[in-house]
């Protein structure tokens, strides 16, 4: 409005009618409430605005914060990750380092004892030289006055004379004599070793078979979680009353869904596991049932045993083996050595030994019959005291074995004398069957373990220099200061260590110890 508009409007206001005046001020004052409704809206629009505007940032202050924490939550894992496969293969590392290691340490001993071989040797053949030339000055000087004598004597007939002449050219050629001996000696050792490989390599091409991977079960699933509650029974009665019938062990926890079965025996633990899963799917878990599933099983299992007995004669084509014999070996069916089942072992040493046997131009009946029967032992209660190859052996004997079987059982680890060839057949075989590729599982931290506890409990000793584990673990050779330690002494620290070994160590087979004293003066002439 311009103030000239302005000035008539209040001069039509002085000059209008009073209506008119207060239409006119009735609008000014609705305009001045509007225009404060409208500040008052547009102030509460603002702060609204702001206020909304807060609440954005701060949900995008707390989103961030989120964002942040999950990427350091992942770059936390990422870190955990990176670290465990540093360490793992720093682990690995650390075991190739260690079989590197007892790779050289066994290099180094191999190495060790070639040099006191020919230090041996070289001294073996001095002293042969030494008394070579003492023998050749002899044998000349006897030759000169052998000459002498027949210069001197000329009544001699000529049969005396050429008999003289004989011994003298004999005493001039035993060192060619025995050059050739030697000569002749060395070549059919040779050729023997040469055979003995032969032989043994053909064997096992022969009888090359599959790994063993089977082991007996122990472990038995479940339905459903309600059957934990009625195999235990009410107050504990029903599992009471299946550990007494079958002398098993039922661990039950919280792994869902499943029942532990422990035992010492596997034949036991064979029986629970099969009369438990009669028990299952019957559904009727009571201690009468019990009783009579657990006699089911039993018989069932030595109907099992039996038959399997029977079939690895059968296999063999062996003939006259005494039924207990048969029934006994059966058992082996459920008895593992290192993942190695035991009548599969004993089947393959069997056709092991009968087949270097008929190699050798021996009876390969006699050595297959003494190769099956050579673990029979370990099928045998363990309430009997010895060890497997004992037992077996006063077993078979009882039942009407032949003298040469006996003892190729009980001498089958050398702890007692083999008075045969089929012992050493036996021997042999079993060494051939359980250290073949794929016969035995040891994982290799375990394997370096064992060898690393063996050479630390020969080094505890007091007066052991050195100890090495050789022949992967079947042998260790011990190193004795000969300052401190007599030969009576060294005898007594092989049978302590051997004691402490069967005491304190678990181990396949045998462990031979072979302790060494010597002394060794060096002297170098200039």
């Amino acid at each position: 409005m311009t103030p000239g508009s302005a000035a008539d409007f209040a001069l039509l206001l002085a000059e209008g009618d009073p209506l008119d005046w207060s239409l006119t001020a009735a609008l000014l004052i609705g305009g001045g409430i509007g225009f404060l409704v409208v500040w008052s809206f547009t102030r509460h629009t603002r702060r609204v605005a702001h206020e909304q505007a807060g609440e954005l940032m701060e949900v995008a202050r707390r989103e961030a914060a989120v964002a942040a924490e999950e990427m350091k939550q992942k770059a936390e894992a990422e870190i955990q990750e990176r670290r465990a496969e540093l360490n793992r293969e720093f682990d690995r590392r650390e075991i190739e380092a260690d079989v590197r290691l007892r790779e050289i340490r066994a290099h180094e001993e191999s190495l060790a004892l070639l040099d006191y071989q020919l230090e041996q040797r070289q001294e073996r053949l001095n002293r042969e030289n030494a008394a070579i030339r003492q023998a050749r000055d002899a044998i000349r000087a006897l030759s000169k006055s052998v000459r002498k004598r027949l210069e001197g004597v000329s009544q001699l007939d000529a049969d005396e004379i050429k008999k003289q002449l004989r011994e003298e050219v004999m005493l001039e050629c035993q060192d060619e004599l025995r050059a050739m001996r030697r000569a002749v000696l060395e070549k059919s050792e040779q050729e023997l070793q040469n055979e003995a490989r032969r032989i043994l390599i053909s064997a096992m091409q022969r009888i090359a078979s599959k790994p063993n991977n089977d082991l007996t079960a122990t472990i038995i699933q479940l339905p459903n979680e309600e059957m934990k509650g009625r195999i235990i029974g009410r107050e504990g009665r029903n599992i009471k009353a299946f550990e007494s019938a079958t002398g098993v062990t039922l661990l039950i926890d919280e792994s869902p869904q499943m029942v532990l079965v422990s035992s010492f025996d596997p034949v036991r633990r064979e029986v629970a596991r099969t009369a438990l899963d009669s028990l299952i799917k019957d559904g009727r878990i009571h201690p009468a049932s019990i009783e009579e599933y657990v006699k089911r099983a039993q018989d069932e299992i030595e109907l099992i045993t039996t038959q399997a007995g029977e079939d690895a004669v059968a296999r063999l084509n062996i003939n006259g083996l005494h039924p207990e014999i048969i029934k006994l070996l059966g058992k082996l069916k459920y008895r593992f050595s290192y993942n190695q089942n035991a009548l599969d072992h004993s089947i393959e040493a069997a056709f092991l030994a009968s087949m270097i046997a008929s190699e050798v131009g021996l009876d390969p009946n006699l050595a297959k019959r003494a190769g099956l029967l050579h673990d029979i032992g370990k099928g045998v209660p363990g309430e009997l005291e010895g060890s497997h190859a004992v037992i077996g052996a006063e077993f078979i004997k009882r039942y009407g074995e032949t003298p040469i079987v006996v003892n190729a059982v009980a001498a089958h680890h050398e702890e007692v004398k083999p008075e045969t060839v089929y012992a050493g057949l036996v021997i042999l075989a079993d060494t051939i069957s359980a250290v073949r590729p794929g016969a035995r599982a040891e994982s290799m931290t375990g394997y370096i373990q064992r060898l690393g506890r063996l050479e630390k409990l020969a080094l505890s000793i007091e007066g052991v220099q050195q100890a090495f584990a050789i022949q992967a673990g079947r042998e260790i050779r011990v190193v004795v200061s000969p300052q401190e330690v007599t030969d009576d002494r060294a005898r007594e620290i092989a049978k302590e260590l051997r004691k402490r070994i069967e005491t304190e160590l678990q181990y396949p087979s045998t462990i031979k110890v072979t302790v060494i004293r010597e002394a060794r003066f060096t002297e170098t002439a200039t």
